[in-house]
């Protein structure tokens, strides 16, 4: 068994919308197809993987350091013998190799996206959904059946009005989606607070409703606006401030009454670990939201769940971010809290299988082998471009 090739390849997901931060008029992402020697029904099996939306395509570092490293390891050494098949954890052992801890950031989008496609293959390899084949190896068997999901929408957008975006958040909930996010911060606080409760006339209640302002604020800034949104009661105030600043996340989770959520930009269990350390995050109430495919894939995620479960975090507390199906699997077979979902924007990533509905906020597994990228017709066509 052995990995003949990798291809890659950069597309866009532009779209004329921003958050607090940044735009995405020129956002990429970076897509591979891994292919094995392993044949089923006479055809090879490969494994597909990409980043999430935030980060750019990460196509030199994969041509220039990642993909030759892997294509010149001995077969021997990237296979798992107890299951006959590729084995994610020396695989990334091989791409890691002389590189230097410390300076999470692009590097771990690219190891990430090839770690995806990885995990695709070693579950087709084995015949199984992902879901279930994390259930069975690293939770006795037992997997969620379903998984909650929100819907992330509410960017700013030229020309978008208030009516406009109540439009975009009944779509949501007719869809089947029960709680939605918007973005703040990028508005005058008055601006924003207007938004804010013309969605709360859609969605009904502040449970039903999360707010991100993407690291926007500085310190006066997140608690002058916690104060001003604590009446509402909403699901959680997300990255208020920047990612690493532990000391800033720690004083404002001190004067905000709510749930805190944060984690999308942190890259590393070790940063995961300085922000349960100092941050401020209790972890009987706040939400953490470490993206897989940004942070070095699935090895990485299942190291960061053991170092959360020694600080005293249930995994039920983690929500990932990207809205994908890697992470969908992710929190069915290991028992996170839910999953982020984008219904209408990064097409044709985001989202789940085209037969697959959103009900009372739940959305359900597919049963394919693999990832399940075969059942979004879009996303599929993309990924099998790469072969043609």
């Amino acid at each position: 068994m052995r990995i003949v090739e990798v291809r890659e390849k950069t597309v866009s997901i532009a779209a004329p919308i921003a958050n607090a931060f940044i735009d995405f008029s020129a956002m990429t992402c970076s897509v591979v197809a891994l292919v094995t020697d392993v044949r089923h029904d006479g055809a090879p099996v490969v494994g597909f993987g990409f980043n999430s939306n935030g980060r750019y395509g990460q196509g030199s570092l994969l041509r220039e350091r990642f993909l030759p490293r892997l294509m010149v390891a001995a077969p021997g050494d990237l296979l798992d013998p107890e299951h006959d098949n590729l084995d994610p954890f020396r695989i990334r052992k091989v791409l890691m190799a002389n590189e230097k801890p410390g300076g999470h950031g692009e590097r771990s989008v690219a190891v990430g996206t090839l770690d995806m496609a990885v995990w695709d293959a070693v579950a087709k390899i084995a015949g199984q959904p992902l879901w279930r084949l994390l259930a069975d190896r690293y939770r006795n068997g037992v997997a969620d059946e379903k998984v909650w999901v929100y819907a992330a929408g509410g960017y700013y957008h030229p020309g978008k009005d208030i009516a406009a975006l109540q439009d975009e958040m009944r779509g949501y909930l007719d869809r089947g989606y029960e709680t939605v996010k918007m973005k703040v911060g990028g508005a005058p606080l008055a601006e924003d607070l207007a938004r804010i409760e013309a969605v709360l006339k859609v969605v009904g209640e502040g449970s039903h409703l999360c707010v991100d302002a993407n690291g926007r604020f500085d310190l006066a800034g997140a608690i002058a606006f916690g104060q001003a949104i604590a009446p509402y009661g909403l699901r959680w105030y997300e990255e208020a401030s920047d990612p690493l600043d532990y000391a800033l996340q720690a004083q404002l989770s001190a004067t905000y009454p709510g749930v805190m959520a944060t984690g999308e930009n942190l890259f590393s269990m070790q940063d995961a670990r300085n922000l349960v350390r100092h941050g401020g995050m209790d972890p009987a109430r706040d939400v953490l939201q470490f993206d897989c495919a940004l942070s070095y894939g699935l090895t990485e995620y299942m190291a960061t769940l053991d170092m959360l479960a020694e600080h005293g975090w249930s995994s039920r507390r983690v929500v990932p971010h990207g809205g994908h199906q890697m992470s969908l699997n992710i929190a069915a077979g290991l028992h996170l809290g839910g999953n982020e979902s984008y219904p209408d924007v990064f097409a044709p990533f985001g989202g789940f299988a085209d037969a697959i509905a959103v009900e009372d906020g739940f959305v359900g597994l597919p049963d394919r082998p693999g990832i399940g990228f075969e059942g979004k017709a879009a996303l599929h066509a993309v990924m099998a471009g790469l072969l043609d």
